[in-house]
């Protein structure tokens, strides 16, 4: 059995970046899979989308798609099928399970990562934890199972 003092945050539990990396290159495979599916099935029969249409259009499959994927892996098992591949799982600081509001959280604050030119993910060379940016705003972590 497992207790709150074992799932304290150490480096030892904590995945270190080329693995993170490859669970996100996995993820971004499937993701670009879900993306071209999702482009064909709503342009082969409305056509090609423009003026605001296209604005919509861009949100909806460059933000929203990758969201739902995300937020609904995290919420739901806390790994995505790259995490699975890499064994890793996503799991709250006090090791409890992910909620939408914390998967919603991790999202927007891995998004804040990576838009300053990824020093929030550089950043797990240097914590003594291993923790990403995005890891410390949500009150989330990964960890390596078994």
């Amino acid at each position: 059995m497992t207790t709150n003092s074992d799932l304290e945050p150490t480096a030892a539990l904590a995945p270190g970046l080329i693995r993170r990396f490859a669970a996100i290159l996995y993820d971004g495979l499937l993701l670009i899979a879900l993306l071209f599916v999702t482009t064909a099935i709503i342009t082969l029969p409305l056509g090609k989308p423009s003026g605001i249409m296209l604005l919509v259009f861009q949100i909806f499959v460059f933000e929203i798609i990758p969201l739902i994927f995300f937020t609904g892996f995290w919420a739901w098992g806390g790994q995505t099928l790259g995490m699975r591949a890499w064994r890793l799982k996503l799991v709250r600081m006090d090791g409890g399970d992910v909620s939408w509001a914390d998967a919603f959280r991790r999202h927007l604050a891995a998004l804040f990562s990576l838009l300053v030119f990824g020093l929030g993910f550089i950043w797990i060379l240097v914590d003594p934890q291993k923790l990403a940016w995005h890891d410390r705003l949500s009150k989330t972590r990964l960890i390596i199972v078994e």
